[in-house]
């Protein structure tokens, strides 16, 4: 187990949901920041890189403030990283979610799951008003471009206790994207993904902790110095806030294909149904934030 090489296989139809040359892209500059590990080779269905040594994350370690500062830190650094000679950065969100949305099932063969499906599925029609609403709001947040992990789930954060670091894996659907997103999926993710428990959603106490310690290590990084100000982490507890119900949305739509396509034993509608009652149910109480004058 000292050396390792690690190979992945692209799953079943994943080259619907995953742009396979944007994940090497995104490979290459955070190796070259020294974000990521060694990438030793790609070809048509897969590629082989250096096999990271530690403990996969799971909700319980992701509120430890001892971890989560390491985790804050480590993101601050990706998105730290200068987007090259001076091109100015676009998110692709919206391009990728409305993706998503144009290659969503209408139904499905199955009688049960297709009653499910209708039932408990907002109607395509809702979701596009939806897709709409969010990307008026949310793109004028004034929340910055960066690099992205954008897939900032336990499994994917790997802690070194040794070593005392974190390091992040898995670059699929890694880019450029809104900063506040990927923090705010990231909280999602504490939630866990198999027995989704929302209450376990970071509380303002921690948010204000763990967005203190990134926005420190951000200006750090970008040479900022590291005086951080209240009202600094109250903005970004709304962007992220508010960029959260992105998150829910966009692993929504991406739940419903894989409901479709996947060979994985997982429930994946299921998980779609669950993505999107959360998201209605935190639109009122985001929404209402509102930045301090």
């Amino acid at each position: 187990m000292e050396d390792v090489v690690l190979v992945r296989i692209y799953g079943n139809k994943t080259e619907l949901l995953v742009d396979r040359d944007e994940e090497v892209k995104s490979f290459r500059v955070l190796q070259a920041h020294g974000c990521a590990p060694q990438l030793y080779c790609t070809f048509n269905n897969g590629l082989c890189y250096e096999f990271i040594q530690g403990e996969a994350l799971d909700p319980k370690h992701v509120c430890n403030p001892a971890i989560f500062r390491l985790i804050a830190r480590q993101l601050a650094k990706i998105h730290a990283i200068h987007a090259h000679n001076g091109w100015i950065p676009k998110s692709n969100l919206w391009l990728k979610m409305g993706k998503y949305f144009s290659l969503i099932p209408t139904g499905f063969a199955d009688e049960d799951i297709n009653k499910r499906f209708l039932s408990d599925i907002p109607s395509s029609q809702i979701l596009k008003e939806e897709m709409t609403w969010m990307k008026e709001i949310l793109s004028n947040l004034g929340s910055p471009v960066v690099l992205c992990h954008n897939d900032l789930l336990c499994k994917n954060i790997i802690y070194n206790e040794k070593q005392g670091d974190v390091q992040f894996i898995d670059y699929e659907y890694s880019g450029y994207n809104y900063l506040a997103y990927d923090i705010g999926n990231h909280f999602n993710e504490f939630a866990g993904v198999s027995d989704v428990d929302y209450s376990l959603y970071p509380d303002r106490e921690l948010q204000d902790q763990w967005l203190r310690s990134y926005l420190e290590a951000y200006k750090e990084y970008k040479g900022f110095g590291t005086e951080v100000t209240e009202k600094e982490v109250e903005i970004l507890f709304i962007q992220v806030n508010q960029f959260a119900l992105a998150s829910h949305f966009f692993w929504g739509l991406w739940a419903l294909i894989q409901a479709k396509y996947s060979t994985i034993e997982f429930d994946f509608l299921g998980y779609a149904i669950v993505r999107f009652n959360q998201y209605f149910k935190m639109k009122p109480e985001v929404t209402a934030l509102k930045v301090p004058e």
